[in-house]
């Protein structure tokens, strides 16, 4: 078998790649360099003599101080995780960043190892014994998925912890939930809602709260709810110049790539979600609501209607990104409830793994998480 190298192409050769391998998750598209102006970025690809076989955005952050970096492929790279030769992908990557002036590479394996269907997960929280996610019994295990993890760290990766406790942190989520759409009927998904979410739908749809896509002239008003949701969740909220760099990078090549949808009562918008479309992938992203109206359950329409187009726009999975794993978190708990309620499975990926490159990597690697902690 002839090996792999690693690469920079250009954005041109990435998006050209994409359109014929195009199930990427949204954060590793050419595009999403222009969201994260902090990071240097670049297309990097795997060649075999001059066929290109996979494609990867790698996002480097400089250590202050120093020309040396942190490599970061989030929720990457795309490559073929169940080969039990993983080094045959990983090592080019390795050399190439080190080439780069990488002291450390962080990787997020596209991967599942686990999924819980929604009946189970609301059982084992209204069980005052059950305490995390991986008590329950799953409803499938991928062997591949665990055997990749085990591969990873014979070749000296080893796994970032931020996200082990709640589900949220630095990095991507390490659990997740995902609602499958493909050869399903309306009906089917429907009928997958809990009972508490088809209340909570019809209490929205009886009062005649409306659903209407925005445009980029509504991003004051979602940032408006979307800071009222960070005060009353306590998370710190991102600037607004964000969201107006993300509506205009993701839309730049394909105006239907970033969606912004609205629910609204009486004149007034209630609550408010960004759908971000790859592939046959989309992204519930950045969930939005204020106080008011919360007793007509805008929320709830909101992602039914946004499902739905999903659906009718022949998407496999309907991602709701993060949840909590930990049972016992009630502040966490709402949220889990009316991820898997609307029917998604509770999903646990591979999770972020970091290695230290070149003689001062490790070193390296202690300064900056010393520097973020104290940020």
């Amino acid at each position: 078998m002839t090996s792999l190298y690693v690469r920079e192409i250009t954005r041109e050769d990435h998006l050209a790649h994409l359109r014929l391998h195009p199930d990427a998750s949204h954060l590793q598209i050419p595009e999403w360099a222009d969201v994260k102006p902090g990071w240097l970025a670049q297309s990097i690809g795997w060649f075999e003599g001059e066929s290109l076989l996979a494609t990867a955005l790698a996002l480097y952050r400089p250590l202050p101080g120093t020309r040396r970096f942190l490599a970061y492929l989030p929720d990457g790279p795309d490559i073929d995780w169940r080969t039990p030769g993983l080094e045959r992908w990983l090592d080019p990557l390795v050399a190439h960043v080190e080439r780069e002036g990488a002291f450390a590479v962080r990787i997020g394996p596209p991967v599942v190892v686990r999924c819980w269907d929604p009946r189970v997960v609301a059982a084992g929280v209204a069980d005052p014994a059950v305490r995390h996610l991986r008590e329950l019994a799953a409803a499938d295990i991928d062997g591949f998925a665990l055997d990749a993890g085990e591969r990873l760290r014979q070749l000296g990766w080893r796994r970032c912890r931020e996200n082990e406790g709640s589900g949220f942190g630095l990095g991507q989520p390490r659990f997740g939930c995902q609602i499958p759409v493909r050869e399903r009927s309306v009906d089917d998904l429907r009928a997958a809602l809990a009972p508490h979410w088809e209340q909570a739908l019809r209490t929205a749809e009886s009062a005649g709260v409306r659903v209407v896509t925005g445009s980029g002239g509504d991003l004051p008003e979602f940032y408006r709810l979307y800071t009222a949701t960070a005060a009353h969740d306590g998370f710190k909220a991102r600037p607004p110049e964000y969201f107006q760099r993300m509506w205009k990078a993701l839309n730049a090549q394909d105006g239907d790539r970033l969606r912004l949808y609205l629910a609204e009562y009486d004149g007034e918008v209630l609550s408010a979600a960004f759908m971000i479309n790859v592939g046959s992938r989309s992204w519930h992203s950045y969930p939005a609501s204020g106080r008011r109206g919360r007793q007509l359950r805008p929320s709830s329409v909101l992602l039914w209607r946004m499902l739905y187009d999903a659906w009718a726009a022949g998407a496999e999975t309907y991602d709701l990104r993060s949840i909590t794993p930990v049972l016992t978190e009630s502040r966490l708990l709402g949220r889990l409830l009316f991820k898997t309620g609307a029917g998604g499975m509770a999903v646990e990926y591979l999770g972020e793994w970091e290695r230290p490159v070149g003689i001062q990597g490790k070193v390296l690697q202690r300064a900056l998480k010393a520097y973020l902690a104290r940020r």
